[in-house]
């Protein structure tokens, strides 16, 4: 594997020059702009995240290569409006970096992976004057791993259990609010709301003991597309309608599939 730093600059100056080729020359290119790409790049790292927790190493490096196409692009636009380059993208992630890593780049010491997020956060905040410690979460973020990051940041200033095993308590209180929610039948909206506090606690569990709640459902929905496909195909071999078949005659099926 090639690792020559000269070769590296050399592909990466290519792929800048084939994007001054494509936005001069290609139609289509040439009408794209900033928001434009913005569901495209959504759509590019959701297909590498797929990648990951496939394993699939070729795809990663595919995927990051079209991640990095986009990040070109958009420096490219950005020069073009006399905004940004790529060359202040880089220098400002460089000084990014060293900035927020005292413990490596200036005389902090650190004992642990802990104590270096807790230094990320508080130096975030000495960047930004002004801003909240959940100021920086994207709005648009799927709403579990918003809710993990809320909790990670909230964490790094200190606000956080003193021990993880104390979450349960929590995550029995709300369930107990949510079924006398459920049994009151008066609000759906504080059904709705009190299921809300019950996924929030449950991934502040997850958290805690170093679960990543987006994997750990994702394992979940795979598994059960997997089990449930089985299920659809076996019976589709024995001339039956899933529609048509009870409960019971489907948990055979789905029982043979959780032996695979």
């Amino acid at each position: 594997m090639n690792n020559n730093r000269e070769e590296t600059l050399a592909s990466f100056n290519r792929l800048l020059d084939i994007m001054d080729e494509l936005r001069a020359k290609c139609p289509w290119d040439k009408e794209q702009t900033i928001e434009s790409l913005r569901t495209l790049t959504i759509e590019e790292t959701y297909e590498l995240a797929d990648a990951i927790l496939d394993g699939d190493l070729q795809g990663i490096r595919e995927e990051l290569g079209d991640i990095l196409l986009h990040i070109v692009f958009y420096a490219k636009i950005g020069l073009e409006k006399e905004a940004f380059s790529m060359k202040e993208v880089i220098d400002g992630i460089n000084k990014k970096l060293v900035f927020r890593h005292p413990h490596i780049f200036g005389d902090v010491t650190v004992e642990n992976a802990r104590e270096v997020e807790q230094n990320w956060e508080k130096i975030k905040l000495t960047e930004h004057q002004g801003k909240t410690v959940l100021g920086g979460i994207p709005t648009s973020l799927p709403a579990v791993i918003k809710a993990y990051r809320i909790q990670d940041k909230a964490r790094g200033v200190g606000f956080d259990w003193d021990h993880r095993d104390q979450v349960w308590d929590k995550v029995k209180e709300e369930i107990g609010e949510l079924m006398a929610e459920l049994k009151s039948q008066q609000s759906a909206d504080r059904v709705e709301a009190e299921f809300g506090d019950v996924l929030f606690s449950l991934i502040n569990a997850a958290r805690l003991y170093q679960i990543n709640p987006e994997n750990a459902l994702e394992r979940t929905n795979l598994k059960f597309i997997h089990r449930f496909n089985y299920l659809e195909e076996e019976a589709r071999k024995q001339g039956l309608n899933l529609k048509n078949m009870t409960l019971e005659e489907m948990d055979r099926y789905w029982n043979a599939a959780k032996k695979l």
